[in-house]
This record gives structure tokens, C-alpha cells and sequence, in this order.
């Protein structure tokens, strides 16, 4: 095992964060088989106190969540120099088999810990707490995940030899040896930057209408689960060869290092807060027509789109920006 801060503050904040889960999910089985807000009896009092209990450590444990994935990225890009071949992140997660399955499993857990927290929040405005049940089956849902998660992460910190000979990102993700299957088949340029900027606008629209007549939910969830698809594809597409002005170098991870600004940090920040925000108006659409919901959701939702609609064109915005001043333009590229 490799010490390093950041590997510690991960290892000890997933074992934690297991723990406290593994506490929560006691009392939310507790929580599903016996709450009954009709009733008056002491056992639902201490349940509804154990709820508050629960749903605050819960939003705390989601928060840290939601800063690991992010945490998780950096510590791998600060460890690249131990190894032989590496040059950024790719190279360190691919040491050994555990690192890209953890970054996805933390990429799939970033985002139902962000649809979790809009839920709870969502359900602590009504004072029948309508979507108690819900949120807390979700939960349970979640917490596997949770400890498989840490379980992946654990492995591959602490399977970390340093002066392990690794292949670079020119190599993970070149167009004939990729370790994606996207990378196999890359979306042709042009096209793909045409899809990019239709289905923005088509998002976009659809959010104005949501925002200001309440309509086209799950129509506009959809869209940015389209938008946030079509932005990964773009990145290996488009996106980083304009970033990196090198029409072969398609890596996502070196644009996250001080030679291009740090700049991959508020491009996948701004593009999964959208996205969370989007996905957040869809989840909330079966529950509008539960009574103390009826005014609550609709206002929620007007939010998540203004929020997702904003974080989608800062996204744009930046690909935008750095697009018109790469040296590939003037090359005619």
C-alpha cells in the first residue's frame, strides 16, 4: 500500500461511512415495519425521533459521498508518479483490477446519493413525512452498494505497489487498443459535436417550459440523462482534443492536472450536478399527486431544472470557450 493523505482520508472515510450504515439500516428496517404516523403510541414517537436521527447522519454520509468520488479521482491522479508508464489517473487505476470498477461503482453510487438527498429533502418539508417508506427502501437498496464500494476501494489501495510498470492513457484509451468499448469506435467529430449542441438546446427548451408552466418531467429527465450520455462521448469525441489541442489524446483524466487549468474539475462537476438535477425532477414526478406533496414538488422541480439547466450551459459554456481559442481552429481542424 501506497501512504498518502488523501489515501487515508478515502480509507478511513468509506469505513466509516460503512459503519454509520450499517447503523441507519437497523433503524430504518425498524422505521418500514413499524411506522405509523396515526398512531400515538411510544414506539412511534421514538421512531419519529430516530427518524430525524437517521435522516441527518444519512445526509451527512451521502454528502461525503458525493466529495469521494471527486476525492477518489484526485488521489489517483496524485499517485501516477509511483508508477512506471503512468502519466495520470489512467495509468494508476489500471494497476491493478480494482480501480476502474471502483471509479465506476462511485460514479453509479455519486449519482443515486444525489437523487437520495433531493428525495429526503423533498419528504422533510411535508409534515406527514409521505415518502418515509420510500426513501428508506432506497436506501436499503443503497447500502450493498455502499460496502461493495468500499470493499472495491479497499482492494485497490491497498494492492498499490509503487514502481509497477502500468500503460499510459495514449495507450488505454488510443482508438486501436482501448480498454473502453467506446474507445473501439469513437463517434466521428463533427457529428457527435452537432448532437452535442442539438440535444443542449432541446434540453434547454424543455427545462423553460418546465420552469415556467410545470410541464414535461419526465421529458426533460430524460433529456438530461441523453445530455449527460452524449457529454461522455463527446469528451473521447470532441471535447478533449480541443482541451489537450492534440487531435490523438483523448484521455479524461489528464485534463484534471494543472497543465490544462484543472479544467476537468468544473467540467464534471457542472455535468453531473445538472444531471443529478435533472434526473431529480423525473424521480419526483410519481409522488405530485400525494397531497401534502401537491405544492411542495412542482416548486421543487421549477428549482432542479433552473439548477440543472445553469450547470448544463457553465458545462457548455466551458467546452464553448475552449473550442474558440484552441489552436486547432485556426489549424482548420
Amino acid at each position: 500500500m501506497i501512504f498518502h493523505p488523501a489515501i487515508l482520508a478515502l480509507f478511513v472515510g468509506s469505513i466509516l461511512v460503512s459503519l454509520m450504515i450499517l447503523y441507519a439500516s437497523i433503524y430504518a428496517v425498524q422505521i418500514l415495519r413499524k411506522w405509523d404516523l396515526r398512531s400515538g403510541s411510544e414506539l412511534q414517537l421514538i421512531l419519529e425521533r430516530k427518524t430525524y436521527l437517521i435522516s441527518t447522519l444519512l445526509a451527512y454520509v451521502f454528502g461525503f459521498e458525493l466529495l469521494s468520488f471527486f476525492l477518489f479521482i484526485f488521489t489517483a491522479d496524485q499517485i501516477h508518479s509511483f508508477f512506471i508508464g503512468a502519466m495520470c489517473a489512467a495509468g494508476s487505476l489500471f494497476v491493478n483490477p480494482y480501480g476502474y470498477p471502483t471509479l465506476i461503482l462511485k460514479l453509479f453510487n455519486f449519482i443515486l446519493a444525489g437523487i437520495w438527498l433531493i428525495l429526503n429533502y423533498v419528504d422533510n418539508k411535508a409534515e406527514d413525512y409521505p415518502l418515509i417508506e420510500k426513501k428508506y427502501l432506497f436506501f436499503l437498496f443503497f447500502v450493498p452498494l455502499i460496502l461493495t464500494e468500499t470493499a472495491l476501494q479497499a482492494n485497490y489501495f491497498l494492492r498499490l505497489k509503487p514502481a509497477i510498470i502500468t500503460s499510459c492513457c495514449g495507450t488505454l484509451f488510443s482508438s486501436q487498443n482501448g480498454i473502453l468499448p467506446l474507445a473501439k469506435a469513437f463517434s466521428p467529430r463533427s457529428p457527435t459535436m452537432v448532437a452535442f449542441y442539438i440535444t443542449l438546446s432541446l434540453t434547454v427548451g424543455i427545462g423553460m417550459i418546465l420552469f415556467l408552466k410545470g410541464k414535461t418531467g419526465y421529458l426533460f429527465s430524460g433529456l438530461s440523462a441523453l445530455f449527460f450520455i452524449l457529454s461522455i462521448v463527446s469528451i473521447f469525441s470532441f471535447i478533449s482534443f480541443y482541451i489537450y489541442e492534440l487531435p490523438t489524446h483523448r484521455c479524461p483524466f489528464c485534463m484534471l492536472q494543472s497543465e490544462y487549468g484543472f479544467i476537468g474539475y468544473p467540467l464534471y462537476l457542472t455535468l453531473l450536478g445538472g444531471t443529478i438535477s435533472g434526473f431529480g425532477v423525473g424521480v419526483l414526478m410519481p409522488f405530485k399527486k400525494i397531497a401534502s406533496l401537491s405544492r411542495i414538488i412542482p416548486a421543487v422541480q421549477r428549482r432542479l431544472a433552473l439548477i440543472s439547466l445553469i450547470l448544463f450551459l457553465v458545462f457548455t459554456g466551458i467546452v464553448t470557450t475552449r473550442i474558440l481559442l484552441s489552436g486547432l481552429i485556426s489549424e482548420g481542424f
